[in-house]
């Protein structure tokens, strides 16, 4: 483990265009955005992005140099420029899994590095568990696991004790009763089909990792988006409820034989208060050829700066022994 101090950072790469953009079809109704920008014939890297729910963001093509990486990003099913939008039906982890590799195929790829960050690194951990043949290597920030002990720490008891402002306007809108099972509550009120009717309860849900994700929020912060806090509500709730589709309680942490030999890189904010740095402490001591990098003063966010080092560090230091 490396708690990263320098006095210098680097900075994230110049905002580039896609080359090319486009829906793919991925089955059962779903078609996914998806884009490529870098170089056409450079090292093919994927980045995911977190919620799950999020949808990628033109600042995720910023972490890689674009002189040498394929950059291949895309909206997860339900989410982003993605259709049907904030739909829960079909779609699940095992199926997130598929539409990489529906999309690693149609784009010509034989392996790449997989690039995720809270939610982004579930994703990534599930598909190197599923295809370990073709990932080079995997870049995480934030890990999640979608443990119970996770999820219980953000929806039940722990965060909830640092912000317990942040808290009330999350729970004050629920029954006496409700609030005995936040996350199964906010899950009920969420799955209505009625967008009006579920409006408030999917800012809300938003509202409340807004209030957590950095060390030191700016004020109380933009809203939420409402177009993007519905796809995030509805998907978090339906895939928190299952326990992320997973087969058992902390899986993807425990059960790490297959990323012998992946080399990979871990970065952690110290005060992650969405996302502890228990959980990064423990894959890493499962995957002893991952590198773990805590950052003493970042919490959740990717853009925080000393975050933002660290991944783009990372991706550099793939770049050198790849390209």
């Amino acid at each position: 483990m490396d708690t990263l101090r320098r006095p210098e950072r680097i900075g994230l790469y110049p905002l580039i265009e896609p080359y090319r953009t486009g829906m793919m079809d991925v089955g059962e109704g779903h078609s996914v955005y998806y884009e490529e920008c870098g170089r056409a014939d450079g090292v093919p890297i994927v980045a995911l992005h977190g919620g799950p729910g999020g949808g990628a963001a033109p600042s995720m093509r910023r972490f890689f140099d674009p002189h040498v990486y394929r950059i291949i990003i895309f909206d997860q099913r339900g989410c982003g420029r993605s259709r049907p939008f904030s739909d829960t039906r079909t779609n699940d982890t095992h199926r997130l899994v598929a539409d990489m590799e529906t999309i690693r195929t149609a784009l010509g790829v034989e392996r790449w590095i997989v690039f995720g960050g809270s939610w982004g690194a579930t994703l990534s951990l599930a598909y190197a568990r599923a295809c370990p043949e073709r990932v080079m290597g995997l870049i995480l920030r934030g890990v999640f696991g979608c443990t119970r002990a996770e999820l219980d720490w953000f929806y039940r008891n722990g965060a909830n004790q640092i912000f317990p402002d942040a808290w009330q306007a999350l729970t004050g809108r629920l029954t006496p009763d409700e609030r005995e099972n936040v996350l199964l509550s906010y899950h009920a009120r969420l799955q209505l089909d009625d967008p009006d009717a579920r409006h408030e309860d999917a800012l809300a849900w938003a509202q409340w990792e807004n209030a957590l994700i950095s060390l030191l929020p700016e004020g109380d912060g933009p809203a939420p988006d409402p177009r993007r806090a519905d796809a995030l509500a509805r998907m978090e709730t339906h895939y928190f409820v299952n326990n992320g589709f997973l087969e058992r309680d902390g899986v993807l942490l425990d059960d790490t034989a297959h990323l012998t030999g992946i080399p990979g890189i871990i970065v952690q904010g110290r005060y992650d208060m969405v996302t502890p740095a228990r959980t990064a402490w423990q894959l890493q001591r499962n995957w002893t050829s991952a590198q773990l990098h805590i950052i003493p003063d970042a919490g959740h966010a990717a853009g925080e700066p000393g975050i933002v080092d660290a991944l783009v560090r990372a991706t550099d230091r793939f770049a050198a022994k790849l390209a």
